[in-house]
């Protein structure tokens, strides 16, 4: 992981056609760009590698959260379940909605409780978002299963899991839309983009046209129709170069994965040398697309001593209550309320505060999260960097 480890002659072959055609907008110019579609292309292969009926490509992660919450009608007053355990991404959209992020606590998998997501559902509930987070698969099973007793959406938010799996079905597949990432450092990359996937016709039109400005394209979603407009929307678009590079990462990501299993194997063993060690659980691990290996020792005390011996070493592991982007305590700036809207927008509305987060209020996540140390798992790893990882991880264990 990313997949820029692997850029190629595939890679710049697909934007050389895109360059040869002139045209970068993924929209019209028919006449201009000699058949060559390549965002269109991308749609339609990343939906028949997922197993969905249907994609919008977007011009990220962040972006698609966005699109499909708008798409399902969330607004102002509307409150969205996620974790607390996430992406600033995922909460940026709910706010960017207008509707107020309600956070679950995390368990070994490092994704949403559902024991706790049952207690957050309130009468203001309009969606879920559960998020695979660092490639394994969140109990979306037992997640949806909640969210179809209160008949409220799910978005799966799958930044980080492009190709994994569970139990043979593609993540992203499961709820009402999947969302995904292909920033710089995911495991398929096109600098920037993302994806929304879902099996709702209607849905998919929604988005498709509300990340176009909302354009009208019922006679073709290859390009634009007759200019109806039945809502307002944004601009979302992906450029043709992005679907480009999309297509030709879409054809290595099964063997990315591959690569990555095989380092994350590596991980896992030198690890094992630490006393006390547990892993995060990995509901099905053929299913893992194995971006990152997750591990949890006794304590605080013992994880902080650990993983200064690790950083003394150059290779010093992820330590996530120590994260500013993607642990609830450290989010000052949600937890304070800080924004450029004079008047308080989104955190206060006509003069009111209408959303206060407590920084205890996950109390089980932080117990999980100060004692996890991650290491993100590369395509290539060099058999000299295998070796100073697990020398440093042999004296670590001596401590």
């Amino acid at each position: 992981m990313p997949g820029f480890e692997i850029f190629g002659a595939e890679e710049k072959q697909q934007v050389l056609e895109v360059l040869d055609s002139g045209v970068l907008f993924r929209y019209e110019f028919a006449a201009q760009r000699n058949n060559v579609w390549k965002v269109l292309e991308f749609e339609r292969a990343f939906a028949a590698y997922t197993g969905a009926a249907h994609a919008q490509a977007v011009t990220s992660g962040t972006a698609a959260l966005k699109v499909a919450l708008a798409a399902l009608g969330v607004g102002a007053g509307d409150e969205v379940v996620t974790q607390g355990f996430t992406f600033v991404a995922t909460w940026e959209a709910i706010l960017d909605c207008g509707a107020i992020p309600v956070f679950t606590e995390v368990d070994w998998t490092l994704n949403m409780d559902p024991a706790d997501l049952e207690k957050k559902i309130t009468p203001r509930t309009k969606a879920i978002i559960p998020v695979h987070m660092m490639g394994a698969q969140a109990r979306i099973g037992e997640i949806k299963a909640i969210a179809d007793r209160h008949a409220i959406p799910v978005i799966e938010d799958t930044a980080q899991a492009a190709g994994g799996r569970l139990n043979g079905r593609h993540l992203g597949t499961f709820g009402a839309v999947g969302t995904f990432s292909f920033d710089a450092v995911k495991t398929m990359t096109t600098g920037e983009g993302g994806m929304c996937i879902t099996n709702d016709a209607g849905l998919w039109q929604r988005m498709s046209e509300y990340h176009d400005h909302g354009h009208d394209h019922v006679p073709n979603p290859g390009g634009r129709g007759g200019e109806g407009r039945p809502f307002i929307g944004f601009n979302y678009r992906m450029m043709e170069i992005q679907g480009a590079i999309g297509l030709a990462q879409l054809a290595k990501l099964d063997t990315i994965v591959a690569e990555q299993k095989k380092n994350k194997q590596f991980f896992q063993e030198a690890v094992r040398v630490l006393p006390g060690v547990r892993f995060r659980e990995i509901l099905d691990p053929e299913g893992d697309s194995a971006t990152f290996l997750t591990f949890m020792l006794p304590d605080k005390e013992r994880t902080t001593a650990v993983n200064q011996v690790l950083r003394d070493q150059g290779v010093g592991a992820v330590r996530w209550s120590e994260n500013g982007w993607h642990y609830y305590p450290n989010w000052e700036h949600l937890l304070e309320g800080k924004t450029y809207c004079q008047g308080g927008w989104p955190f206060a509305a006509h003069g009111k505060r209408r959303i206060v987060y407590d920084p205890q209020a996950l109390p089980q996540s932080a117990a999980i999260l100060e004692r996890t140390l991650t290491y993100q798992v590369p395509i290539l790893l060099a058999d000299e960097q295998k070796a100073k990882i697990a020398a440093a991880l042999q004296q670590a264990a001596r401590i």
